[in-house]
Formats: C-alpha cells, structure tokens, sequence
C-alpha cells in the first residue's frame, strides 16, 4: 500500500467504510440538542448558554467527566428524546461513510430518574430501524450496567430487560472503574451470558492490567473496551495478540480524561504493530472533541500512521464487530474495493 501523504488523510478516511463499536449514546447529547430537550421536557438546567455548557467540558479525569455526563442526561426524559438523541448521532455517521454501529446505553441512568426502560429502549431501537432502512447502517444495542453501582441493582436491571432481550445484542460495563473490579460482576455476566448475549466490559483505561485479565478470566467478554493499560503487563499483551481479543480503543477520549498527556503519547501504534486487534471509536464525541473521522484523522496526524494502518483498523472495527461471519466478509471486502477506488481517484493513471 501506498506510504502516507498527510494532506489526502481526511479524504481517505471519509472514503474508508467504518465500523464503530464503542459508543456511548448518551455521549452524542450535543449542547444544542441538550438545551431544546431541557426546554421541551422542562428541564432547568444549570447553565446559562449553549456556549457555557460547552465550556464545562474541561476534564481533569473520568470522574468529573461522569458527574456533568449524568447531570446533563436528566434531559432525556421520554421515548422521542432518545429516538432523536439515537437519530442525530446516525445521520452524522451517514455522513461519515459508517456502515455498522454498535451502541452502549445505561438503562440504570434513566431508570433511577423515573424513566421506563421501554421508552429508552424503543425511542433507540425505532432509530436505528429507520437508519438501517433508509441508509443502510446497521446497528446492535449493547445493555451497560454501572460499576459504580451495586452488583444487585445490575441483576435487577438484567431481569427486567428479558422480557425485549431480542433488542439487545450484548451486555456491557462501563462507569467508575478505580475500585470496581470486573468480579463484582461475575454472577450478573454469566446469568447474560445464559440468555445468550455476547458480554464485552470496559477495562484498563484508569484501572490497572488486572482488570483486563478479570475480565477476561471471570466474565468472559469477547472484547475489552478502551484496554490500552495492557501494555504494562508484557504476557498480557502476548495473550491479547494470541487471543486476539478486540480492543475498542478511543484516542481523543484518553486525552481528554487524562489517561494519556497527549495524542502524540498514545500506545495505539505501538499496540497495532505488536500485533494486536485494535479498533479506533469515539467514545463520548459531544464531550471529548471529535466523532469517529475526527479521531481517525488526528490519531494518524499524532502517530503518523500509514495508510496501511488506516485500513487495517477500518478492517478490524469489521472484524470485533458483533455482525454474523458473513456480513462482516462482506464488508471487509468492500474496504478494500474503497481504498482501491480511492488510489485511483488520486492516481488516475492507476490501473483499478
């Protein structure tokens, strides 16, 4: 493939198809979109302007980032405000050239604040309906359960999301992580895992290489979301890389949390050359700068990464996707048919 040529970057990207795979739809809540729902559903909230909510998204790490993140999920009140907090985010992926999604929601955010799960669930799942008709973005639903929460509230929250369990695709772990080991969880993951859903958790973004291998070990998740404190443990590397356990990394979130000083710090490059399946994703993008594009581009601009390296982490969010073996052969078939195209339209002398 050919070297990197830093001024076609953004082009290229928008060419690539993408998969996003660690998305957290309460992190798409753009100020402007915050404020017409405050304003729709009564809300007061405790900022005067768009601009000053926008403002406050300075972090010094994940905890401040969460206490203004809740606050400003108490506007999403009612099965509309989530189909619309779902269908902005699709549209911007549309855009994007993003093919499949896979979205975490935390039932227990809402439902704490008097909200029906069935309305966060039916406002999410009718938008992702209308995506995959009209643009052809496909889209799995991943159950999150707040670690910073007790481990009974998660199983209740499990329990009442069986009876539409054939919304969800996978359940998820996410929140606080410094003094919420994955084994807390143990029991709740293995009653999903007996329903049939794929398990994935956050782990190794604050908290240390041992919450990956709990992960791993006890909960039994086909992926590790964010992962990137495995590089402290060498033989934890080695089994991601034999294993080939997915990694849904998320660059410019890190920055902003603190996990690294700076883009040009982070371990993604060296995670991707140690042989590792790494996937680039967004996280929270209203909140930590940039959608998915967005971080493809800075992240390659800071670690100066090839376009071989562009491709293969287009490949890879196919590859840990949650899509049947056949979609996702699909679909990796056409990222390269979209790279080839996109040579040719730089090169027009280039035979296709």
């Amino acid at each position: 493939m050919a070297n990197t040529l830093p001024d076609r970057i953004p082009a290229l990207v928008q060419a690539l198809l993408k998969a996003e795979l660690h998305l957290h739809i309460e992190g798409t809540l753009e100020p402007e979109l915050a404020f017409a729902m405050a304003k729709r559903n009564g809300v007061a909230l405790r900022f005067d302007s768009v601009e000053a909510l926008r403002a406050a998204y300075d972090f010094d790490d994940l905890q401040s980032f969460l206490d203004l993140y809740y606050e400003i999920a108490s506007v999403l009140r009612t099965e509309r405000d989530f189909h619309d907090l779902a269908a902005a985010y699709l549209e911007r992926m549309a855009a994007e050239n993003v093919r499949h999604v896979e979205i975490f929601f935390d039932p227990q955010t809402h439902t704490a604040r008097g909200v029906a799960y069935e309305a966060v669930l039916d406002g999410l799942s009718a938008a992702l309906a209308e995506a995959e008709a009209a643009r052809g973005i496909t889209g799995r639903l991943i159950l999150s359960f707040l670690r910073d929460r007790s481990a009974e509230e998660a199983m209740a929250t499990l329990e009442a999301a069986l009876p539409r369990l054939d919304r969800i695709a996978a359940v998820g772990l996410d929140s606080a992580e410094r003094g919420n080991p994955p084994a807390k969880f143990e029991a709740v993951f293995a009653r999903a895992r007996a329903e049939g859903l794929v398990a994935v958790a956050h782990a190794g973004e604050e908290g240390p290489p041992a919450y990956i291998r709990e992960a791993l070990d006890r909960l039994h998740v086909a992926r590790i979301d964010h992962g990137v404190r495995c590089e402290e443990d060498p033989n934890l590397v080695a089994r991601l890389r034999i294993e080939q356990v997915p990694l849904t990394v998320c660059p410019l979130s890190n920055v902003r949390l603190r996990v690294f000083d700076s883009l040009a710090d982070h371990n993604l490059k060296r995670l991707l050359d140690a042989g590792l399946l790494v996937t680039i994703n967004s996280d929270d993008p209203a909140y930590f700068g940039g959608y998915l594009s967005t971080n493809y581009v800075e992240t390659q601009r800071a670690l100066a990464l090839e376009e071989a390296d562009l491709v293969t982490l287009a490949k890879n969010g196919f590859t840990a996707s949650l899509l049947p073996a056949e979609a996702k052969a699909v679909h990796l078939a056409a990222v390269d048919h979209a790279y080839e195209d996109f040579l040719v339209t730089q090169d027009p002398h280039r035979l296709p």
